[in-house]
């Protein structure tokens, strides 16, 4: 009965994925991401070396209960890296083809100019908090747009999609990357069956209470620490096994292109085709225009919203490079070549692929740390996503209880995600994730003008040779409650 009454969900919301997906979301992205690079002329590249010199401006310049660019940097690439680069780019290579990669790509070229323009908005708009700062999309369609019902109705899907949904999905994931090694071990019972699911989510669920409840810039810390060194080792040994197989790399490039290209393959069933493959998991890792990384964004102390949103834009940037090491790390292996199957007798695909990918370069070696890398991704991200969730909590009330409240089902949800079926998971997550991007692509149309007035007034006190200060009257910028010298 219960396995029924889950292929019908899963029917029904595969279903409302292929609408969302199939064109309107492919469509919709694509043109955002276009339009954001036209009217800021690429500030993606063109200010590439500008965002680098924000990120590592002086800590003394920040109060120690606020974020730091880099922090909150950190924040924001600990949400976006995590099993959307290693277990989602594998998934989406296995079912749409090496093309996905390309288009996956293209995405983050294209979206880092709206993630510039969301995390500047989030920065314009952004209000106080107790000891720093606290702001997001739903602040700016408050504020910027006046829509408060709007406002209101994404931080809810916010919090249902970050703590709930993807919490859960990243919680699943890095109890299944320890499934091979009972497989290994031949146990007599399913490896769900078995209590280490259950071992291992109690022991997640313990770190996510500690952390849930710690403060907001305790948990920038701990992300500034762990998500660059792992991200930095794990792109290292993929560019390693890539130079140890240098012969192959035509042979890779070609497959890219030609799969990337196939259009009588791509518009014979567009909702299932590579292009689309490529944009869903692109936007599940890199999260471009959803309107996630603008929470982080928003808490950052610094003198000018842009300063933010340059940063963020670079995000996006370290988010594609993980995203091609692991691409490469699956097309180059044999596992994925021979088409290796696993246990169960089914095609490798998402963790398993790129884990039998690694074992084949590295050895045992290769396998634990591809492991290693997933848990260590998966808390981070974690602590990202709950991160959005709480900023929201905070838009939506001021209620104490309900936010302790929040933050136990936030924990309860770790626990849960261990058990949680993975097909269930990705569906929830893509359908949550459409209706978020929408109401943030929507929002940062409409104010447009504001990003571009931001731009230029930061553009002319740079070439003045200023460190930018923001004055939001100056500029005809309104209802920015932290800048206004009032």
């Amino acid at each position: 009965m219960v396995d029924k009454i889950l292929d019908f969900l899963n029917g029904e919301m595969s279903r409302a994925n292929d609408f969302l997906y199939g064109y309107f979301l492919v469509i919709v992205l694509v043109l955002t991401g276009v339009y954001f690079s036209y009217i800021t002329r690429f500030v993606q590249f063109r200010m590439f070396f500008e965002a680098c010199k924000v990120l590592v401006e002086k800590k003394d310049k920040y109060n120690k209960h606020h974020l730091t660019p880099f922090q909150a940097l950190m924040i924001s690439t600990a949400s976006r890296v995590g099993i959307g680069n290693i277990a989602g780019i594998s998934a989406a290579i296995v079912a749409g083809g090496p093309g996905a990669l390309f288009w996956m790509c293209l995405m983050a070229f294209l979206g880092s100019a709206s993630a510039f323009a969301e995390s500047t908005l989030a920065q314009i708009y952004k209000t106080k908090d107790v000891l720093g700062f606290k702001g997001g999309p739903a602040y700016y369609i408050k504020n910027g747009l006046g829509i408060k019902w709007l406002a209101s109705l994404f931080a809810v899907i916010l919090i249902v999609t970050y703590a709930y949904g993807f919490n859960g999905l990243q919680s699943y994931t890095m109890t299944s990357a320890f499934q091979i090694y009972y497989d290994q071990s031949a146990g007599a019972t399913s490896f769900s069956d078995s209590g280490l699911p259950v071992g291992i989510g109690l022991i997640l669920t313990a770190f996510a209470a500690v952390m849930f409840f710690s403060k907001s810039h305790v948990i920038g810390k701990v992300s500034s620490y762990i998500v660059p060194f792992m991200a930095l080792i794990y792109i290292l040994l993929a560019f390693a096994a890539i130079f140890l197989n240098l012969e192959k790399l035509p042979a890779v490039f070609d497959m890219i292109i030609e799969s990337a290209f196939d259009f009588k393959a791509i518009f014979g069933g567009f909702a299932g085709s590579v292009i689309v493959y490529g944009i869903k998991r692109g936007l599940f890792s890199n999260e471009a225009g959803m309107g996630s990384a603008p929470n982080a964004a928003a808490a950052a102390h610094t003198s000018h919203p842009v300063k933010q949103g340059l940063v963020q834009a670079m995000a996006v940037f370290i988010d594609m490079t993980i995203c091609i090491a692991s691409g490469m790390i699956v097309l180059f292996s044999q596992a994925y070549i021979t088409k290796q199957t696993g246990a169960s007798g089914e095609v490798l695909s998402a963790l398993p692929l790129v884990q039998a990918a690694m074992r084949e370069y590295y050895g045992e070696l290769g396998l634990h740390f591809t492991t290693l890398a997933v848990v260590l991704f998966a808390i981070t991200s974690l602590i990202g996503n709950y991160y959005y969730a709480q900023a929201n909590i905070k838009y939506l009330t001021k209620n104490g209880n309900i936010a302790t409240a929040f933050k136990v089902t936030a924990v309860a949800m770790i626990f849960v995600g261990a058990q949680m079926n993975l097909t269930i998971a990705w569906n929830i997550a893509d359908i949550t994730m459409a209706a978020m991007a929408t109401i943030n692509i929507a929002a940062i149309f409409m104010l447009s003008k504001v990003v571009i007035k931001a731009m230029k007034d930061y553009e002319s006190q740079r070439k003045a040779g200023l460190n930018p200060e923001f004055d939001p009257e100056s500029i005809g910028i309104a209802n920015t409650t932290c800048w206004s010298k009032k």
